[in-house]
């Protein structure tokens, strides 16, 4: 052997390895402040925490984010003491072996899925940066099929309704959340300022069957596309009797929560509605898009309140999906990043590599 080949190999051989070359991981919460006050049937808030992840490594700064759920007994201080407890593992381990590290996080911790889901789309941007493409690449997804996107009316005052209606004139699709006694009350507001097409989120809250279908009979004379949700995930059973009575496609929201729960859902609803923060992050989305498309349902992408981190993690698998309702970004006034963006209602994705974000300048 030569001794310049020889000394060339010992000095590769003497570098670290991808796992040994540790990581500078922090996380911390970020309170997002709304820009109206949000309520639905679960709750009314000015403001959501959601918790930051970033990864340093290699040069690569990777993002994520997680906004945890309180249904589902979650919080920000919660998610932030579930990341810490991997933090030393997530510094240390090879992320491009990142199917391992992911299965590793979830075998570690246990619920806590908007903080897995914060993993996940660090880990996955980290990845995509890493191999030099947008993330909608690694999916193997077409960018110009991403799309349209709704925007979300939270419930309020009839007054108030038709005032956040007016604000959301660039949108050619609304999401109306309802469940309450106020629901006739709130789409004759929206109806008095706009003819749009509309998407309703009932949050469970119709609570028997009879209710729910007259509800829905009710909104199939609005112009309603869909509706989310009409009753308790539970209730699987009253919602199998009320499809054979509807015509409007109904979504499982809150019973769809991971891929585990989509078999049992098919017959009872035509689709569901795919949360990162619910699932845990976009490989167990994907498991649920995959699972629901084998069923024959469709599928529509949602969100929580959260940062265009999130919003942009979930944009990249929206060319999988039949619908998106991925605004949760655009509700909040302080957004620390900026990715994705809607032009004329539809999603465009960013071509950087990873998730193409980039730091808001005034934050």
């Amino acid at each position: 052997m030569k001794r310049r080949f020889f000394l060339g190999s010992m000095a590769a051989a003497s570098l670290p390895s991808p796992a040994a070359t540790a990581a500078r991981v922090e996380v911390e919460i970020k309170r997002l402040k709304l820009r109206h006050t949000w309520t639905t049937v679960m709750s009314s808030s000015e403001y959501r925490d959601t918790v930051q992840l970033r990864i340093h490594r290699e040069g690569i700064r990777a993002r994520g984010e997680g906004a945890p759920i309180v249904r589902y007994q979650e919080s920000a201080q919660s998610a932030r003491k579930a990341i810490e407890a991997v933090k030393d593992y997530l510094a240390t381990a090879d992320l491009r072996a990142y199917q391992k590290v992911l299965n590793t996080v979830f075998g570690r911790i246990e619920g806590q899925w908007a903080a897995k889901s914060a993993i996940d789309i660090a880990v996955m941007d980290w990845v995509a940066q890493k191999a030099g493409m947008p993330l909608y690449q690694w999916f193997g997804c077409d960018p110009a099929d991403a799309p349209v996107t709704t925007f979300s009316i939270g419930i309020d005052t009839p007054e108030r309704t038709k005032q956040k209606v007016r604000e959301a004139e660039a949108y050619p699709v609304l999401k109306i959340k309802v469940g309450l006694d106020s629901d006739e009350a709130t789409l004759a507001a929206v109806r008095s300022v706009t003819t749009k097409p509309l998407r309703v989120d009932a949050n469970e809250g119709w609570k028997t069957k009879e209710e729910a279908l007259r509800k829905i009979k009710w909104l199939e004379t609005q112009g309603v596309e869909l509706i989310e949700q009409p009753m308790p995930a539970e209730m699987l059973d009253e919602q199998r009797w009320l499809r054979g009575k509807v015509n409007i496609p109904i979504f499982a929201d809150e019973a769809a929560l991971r891929p585990a729960d989509v078999p049992k859902l098919a017959g009872a609803f035509d689709g569901i509605n795919v949360k990162l923060d619910k699932c845990g992050g976009t490989q167990q989305a994907l498991r649920m898009i995959y699972l629901a498309r084998s069923l024959g349902m469709k599928v529509m992408l949602g969100c929580m309140v959260s940062s265009s981190c999130t919003i942009t993690a979930a944009a990249h698998l929206s060319p999988l999906v039949d619908y998106a309702d991925l605004d949760g970004n655009l509700l909040v006034s302080n957004d620390p990043y900026s990715g994705v963006k809607v032009v004329q209602g539809r999603l465009v994705l960013p071509n950087e590599p990873g998730l193409g974000l980039r730091d808001s300048p005034s934050l």
